[in-house]
């Protein structure tokens, strides 16, 4: 019995063994790594022992044209064992010469992924078919009466497009905001088709070009290049945003944009379309912007003109109205918000008020860039003390001047909060917060230069006595040895 059950197990194994040789065995072979411009390049997938139901779309490669897939299946029976393969073969020609890369890629067969890790391509000229080596050949020649690997004929289709650099003004006053965006634009009537070109290479050689080394840039950070529907003149188009940010220039003269090229796949529309062959072929055009120039206008004469911040903005306060006990203190926000260069707005200016403290502030902003423009709020919180009963308006401790261009004047935002502060009088109590004085302010304020230059005369003094001491304890000993 058991020799009976040791048996049957191992007739299981065996077949468990077989099933497991017969497990799907995916391979993706990829072709001759160099090829003529009449050859076609092949992606073959290879199941064994088992069909293929799904698959994925096999990988674009640059410069070549998809021109149809073969299918192939083969069963071999071997020593009483049987097996399977089948394969998808996916062409490719090549629409010029030059060197190319076929990125790597994935695949997904009957529901598992398989990658590969692509491959460097060469193409080169023609080769001579008649010689009846080298040119690959194509599944599909003659099967409607014709080859179709014959190169059909190409036409370039009229476009109505263009490439654009905008800016919202031509003239602004020195720190007011310049909107530049960069933009394709297709007519709804364009019957050309266009594809992008490496759009992040061009942006990177184009912002060499156009940015200004004397304004500050805040860059609206573009990550997708997405439709958005325009009229132009009564005329509907479709732009393609590349770029856009808000330039703060530093000083006056002006800001030139030269004329910036774009380039632009463009494809060739085969004049007899056929049903296998490539029915458009990849070609390039480069469209040019027209150039700008943006004039910068000094700020009007004014003591604070090289300080102040340029736009249009607000004073947004936490408190209007409190009552708090003298020497109690408080939060005060003084927050700034508006548009403008947010980043260079400083802290209001702060007046001295008999007995109301204030200590630095914390600082926290938020710059929002959508629209056209740049806007957002810049907080300062101040921790205020008061030590004496009464009532005080911060509007005379704060205030903060800026340049409104649309009004082409100089304003001041000023705190419209009121304090009302009872108790008994502390001022004495904040002289324990007042510098004291005499050798601590001068630890602040000497110049330590001279200070270590004090020091550095009494450590001399100090090591020149030690020095004749020694010698005169050693003249001594020399003496009573004798």
């Amino acid at each position: 019995m058991i020799k009976t059950l040791a048996q049957f197990i191992f007739v299981c194994g065996l077949f468990l063994f077989s099933g497991l040789a017969l497990a799907q065995d995916v391979q993706i072979e990829l072709g001759a790594a160099e090829i003529s411009l009449n050859e076609t390049f092949t992606i073959k997938i290879t199941l064994s022992n088992e069909k293929i139901k799904s698959y994925d779309q096999f990988p674009e490669i640059p410069s070549f044209q998809k021109q149809g897939i073969s299918q192939s299946s083969s069963m071999n029976l071997i020593n009483g064992q049987m097996s399977s393969s089948n394969s998808i073969i996916q062409y490719y020609k090549p629409s010029r010469k030059g060197d190319f890369t076929l990125p790597s890629f994935e695949l997904t067969i009957n529901g598992k992924a398989y990658s590969s890790p692509g491959k460097k391509l060469t193409v080169g000229d023609a080769a001579n078919t008649n010689a009846g080596q080298g040119a690959a050949t194509d599944p599909f020649a003659d099967f409607f009466g014709r080859s179709a690997v014959e190169d059909p004929e190409y036409v370039e289709m009229e476009d109505d497009a263009f490439f654009s650099v905008s800016v919202d003004k031509e003239e602004v006053y020195q720190g007011e905001g310049i909107n530049v965006s960069l933009a394709f634009y297709m007519s709804e009537s364009n019957q050309a088709p266009f594809n992008f070109h490496e759009p992040g290479r061009q942006l990177d050689d184009i912002l060499k070009k156009i940015k200004p080394t004397n304004a500050w840039e805040e860059n609206f950070n573009i990550s997708n290049i997405d439709p958005e529907q325009v009229i132009i003149n009564g005329k509907r188009w479709t732009k393609y945003k590349v770029y856009e940010a808000t330039f703060f220039p530093f000083s006056e003269g002006e800001i030139v944009i030269p004329r910036i090229p774009w380039e632009m796949i463009k494809y060739k529309i085969a004049k007899n379309p056929t049903f296998f062959g490539a029915n458009r072929q990849e070609d390039f055009k480069t469209f040019y912007s027209n150039p700008k120039t943006i004039k910068i206008k000094p700020l009007p004469p004014h003591p604070l003109k090289n300080e102040v911040s340029v736009g249009q903005f607000q004073i947004r306060e936490n408190i209007t109205n409190i009552e708090v006990e003298t020497g109690q203190g408080f939060d005060y926000n003084f927050g700034i918000s508006g548009v403008g260069n947010i980043n260079a707005v400083s802290a209001p200016k702060r007046l001295s008020v008999a007995n109301l403290n204030t200590y630095d502030p914390n600082v926290r902003q938020q710059i929002n860039r959508g629209y056209g423009r740049v806007s957002g709020i810049k907080e300062f919180n101040y921790y205020i003390t008061i030590t004496e009963a009464g009532e005080f308006d911060l509007g005379k401790n704060f205030e903060w001047v800026y340049f409104d261009p649309e009004r082409a004047v100089y304003d001041t935002l000023r705190p419209q909060a009121k304090i009302t502060v009872v108790g008994e009088s502390k001022a004495n109590q904040s002289i324990s917060n007042q510098r004291l004085g005499g050798l601590y302010d001068r630890i602040a304020t000497e110049d330590n230069r001279f200070l270590n230059e004090k020091y550095k005369y009494y450590f001399t003094v100090a090591i020149n006595l030690l020095l004749l001491i020694a010698v005169a304890m050693l003249a001594v000993l020399i003496i009573r040895k004798r």
